[in-house]
This record gives structure tokens, C-alpha cells and sequence, in this order.
């Protein structure tokens, strides 16, 4: 079975008796059907994250994250989550029978929170937690000296917090990299930073090790309403700035604290960086878009990389030619709640017995 696993010359080395292998990484690079031509792209590519085992990207950072706490003995794991981190989490330590316990960004939806639910993770969802900025530094502390004490492992998806565990999750840009022979752009969500971080550090790794000729433009795409690093990098503002509230409504990109953005900001020396803020109604009509053109079932996160790259086109900063990858991080049912506005038990036509069946299908059918 394939897994993150297949570089590991290129991640930590964990004994191979403390891997634990759900499946994760090897995911899809699907080339645009539609929305490529639409947007005039000639070589527009998704990267399906949302297919990994547990629905999102966070799976190769559990897979590494469990295996380096299992092979140094740790008791259990202890966590942050908006959903995605916890519903990996806790889908990898009760592979490898440890126990999981989750604290959770005040407001995270509850078919995510269901999901580690369902995997046996014991869960707490705390007020404040994941919008206010210092109610968030107050709980990562804490939860640093409660796992120091108790021989537990801080498992927050942050290279702030879990060095080790993100590496695994540079494996996604290893997979694009081998797959394309030409990449020129490629366009992350953003939170904290961590994925983008890396997605930085991925390439750089492989541009050293494997392929010199590697070298892609990066953006990092944050929602107005949360931006703590994207304006940054497009040059608009000097400096990184925390905020007091994440204002944006897009699930798991609510993230007010800085966490990775310095080592954003440091890696922007030598690598090609450029931030692009969205607005959250244009990440609700991608997320539309990717469903009704590509057959790409995401949630609205998923889908900000393309707005992000709607947003580039505009700007002028991406050619027709380009060979260009926009990561689809998470899956559509991890958040239910989005998907009404999309639709609804009232777009479903009921049709009772009296009513002309036929008719109504062909209705359908010629509807322009």
C-alpha cells in the first residue's frame, strides 16, 4: 500500500514497526475538465486532498505524528482542532490504540467534531478557543504543560507545536513535483500557515534532493477575515499582525494567532512567495463551481485555493500557459452546514402521484 511512507528518505525516520498506514498520500492530480477552459487556463490541475482517508491533507500529518509518538512511548495524544486535525487524529491513534483527547476551536462544525466523536476521541469544545487570539495562546500552553507532565504528545498542526508530525505533510508537494515535469504555480489555503509552510518546504526539499529545475511560484490564500500573512507577501503591509478575531466564516482557516507565519516570512527569501486575499462569498461559489463542473466534492476550505487563483488572474499574476495546481484540502461532508447554501430539501422537486412525471423530467432534461 502506498503511503507517505514511500519518501521516507526524505521525512523523519520512524521504525518501521510504529508506521501507521491508513492509505493517506498518493492523492489524485486531476487536470481541469471545465473550469481550466473557462478561465482560459490551458493547464489547470486540483490536487485531491479531500480523498484521504479520514477527508483531508491532515492524514499525513497524523500518520507521521502517531508513529514518532508511538515509537518515543507516549501515552496518549492531546490535540487542538476545527475539525480536520482532530478527525486525523483521532482516526490514527485509535489505529494505533492510543488514546486521543481534543480540544476544539469554539464553533467547529459539528459533522467534523461527530467524526472524531465516532473514532473514540474524547472531546471538549472551549468558548472562545480558535477565534480570540489570546484565549488561543492560553490553551496552547496549557496544553503544552499538561502534555509535558503527563507524557503525552502536544499534537497541534503547526510547525510552532509539531515539527515532526508537519513533515509528512510535505509529501504533497514531493507528489506533485514527481508527477508534473512542469510546475509554475501553485496555490495553498491558509490558516495558520502550516500546510503553505509546508508546501514551501516540500519543494525546496525536492528542488535540493531530486530536481533542480522545481521551482514554482507559491500563494498563500487567506480570507479577507483572516489575514495575518497574505498581505504580506502581495507586499500590501510590512509586517505579520495577530489578530484579536478571526471574522472570516470559512471552517478551519479561522485561525487568529501567527503560529508558522515567521518561518513564512523567513522561507520568503529564498523562495518565490505571493499571498492573494479572497472573499468568503467567492470561496462559497468555487466550492459550487469545483461540485458542478469538476465533480470535485470539497468543503468551502477546499476551495479557497481556486478562488485564490480566480483572484491571481485578475491581478495579472498567472498566464494562459501556465502548469498551475490548486490544493483541494478537505471533503465536502465535513461540513454540512455550508452545503445549504448550495442546496436544500426544498431544491428537491417532490412529485405526488397526480402530478405528470414524464413531463417534469423532460422539463429538466431541455432546461437551458
Amino acid at each position: 500500500m502506498k503511503s507517505i511512507w514511500k519518501y521516507k528518505e526524505l521525512i523523519p525516520q520512524v521504525n518501521e514497526d510504529c508506521h501507521v498506514n491508513l492509505g493517506e498520500g498518493n492523492t489524485p492530480l486531476l487536470k481541469s475538465k471545465r473550469i481550466g477552459k473557462l478561465l482560459g487556463l490551458e493547464n489547470l490541475y486540483f490536487k485531491l486532498e479531500n480523498l484521504n482517508p479520514s477527508g483531508s491533507y491532515k492524514d499525513r500529518f497524523a500518520a507521521m505524528a502517531i508513529a514518532y509518538a508511538k515509537e518515543n512511548g507516549k501515552k496518549a495524544i492531546l490535540a487542538t482542532s476545527s475539525g480536520n486535525t482532530g478527525a486525523a487524529l483521532a482516526a490514527y491513534s485509535a489505529a494505533a490504540g492510543l488514546k486521543c483527547i481534543i480540544c476544539l476551536v469554539d464553533g467547529a462544525p459539528f459533522g467534523k467534531v461527530q467524526q472524531m466523536g465516532v473514532y473514540g476521541a474524547e472531546l471538549l469544545m472551549i468558548e472562545d478557543f480558535g477565534i480570540n487570539d489570546q484565549c488561543t495562546v492560553d490553551v496552547m500552553d496549557t496544553l503544552n504543560e499538561l502534555a509535558l507532565k503527563h507524557d503525552s504528545s502536544l499534537e497541534i498542526s503547526a510547525y510552532k507545536f509539531s515539527p515532526i508530525g508537519m513533515e509528512g505533510v510535505q509529501t504533497i508537494a514531493f507528489e506533485i513535483a514527481e508527477e508534473l515535469q512542469q510546475v509554475d504555480r501553485v496555490f495553498v489555503p491558509s490558516g495558520g500557515g502550516g500546510l503553505f509552510l509546508s508546501i514551501v518546504r516540500g519543494f525546496s526539499k525536492w528542488k535540493a534532493s531530486r530536481n533542480a529545475q522545481v521551482s514554482p511560484t507559491l500563494f498563500c490564500v487567506q480570507p479577507q477575515g483572516n489575514d495575518t500573512i497574505a498581505s504580506v507577501l502581495s507586499g500590501d503591509r510590512a509586517t505579520p499582525t495577530a489578530l484579536a478575531n478571526s471574522a472570516t466564516k470559512i471552517s478551519g482557516l479561522q485561525v487568529s494567532s501567527l503560529l508558522d507565519v515567521a518561518a513564512i516570512v523567513e522561507a520568503g527569501k529564498t523562495s518565490e512567495l505571493q499571498g492573494t486575499l479572497v472573499e468568503d462569498a467567492d470561496v462559497f461559489e468555487c466550492q459550487q463551481l469545483l461540485a458542478q463542473l469538476e465533480g470535485i466534492y470539497c468543503e468551502p476550505a477546499g476551495a479557497v485555493a481556486l478562488a485564490g487563483l480566480k483572484e491571481a488572474l485578475r491581478a495579472g499574476k498567472v498566464k494562459s500557459a501556465d502548469h498551475i495546481v490548486c490544493i483541494v484540502t478537505g471533503n465536502g461532508f465535513k461540513d454540512q452546514q455550508a452545503l445549504s447554501k448550495i442546496y436544500t430539501e426544498n431544491d428537491c422537486l417532490y412529485v405526488n402521484q397526480s402530478m405528470n412525471t414524464k413531463e417534469e423530467i423532460i422539463k429538466k432534461i431541455e432546461k437551458e
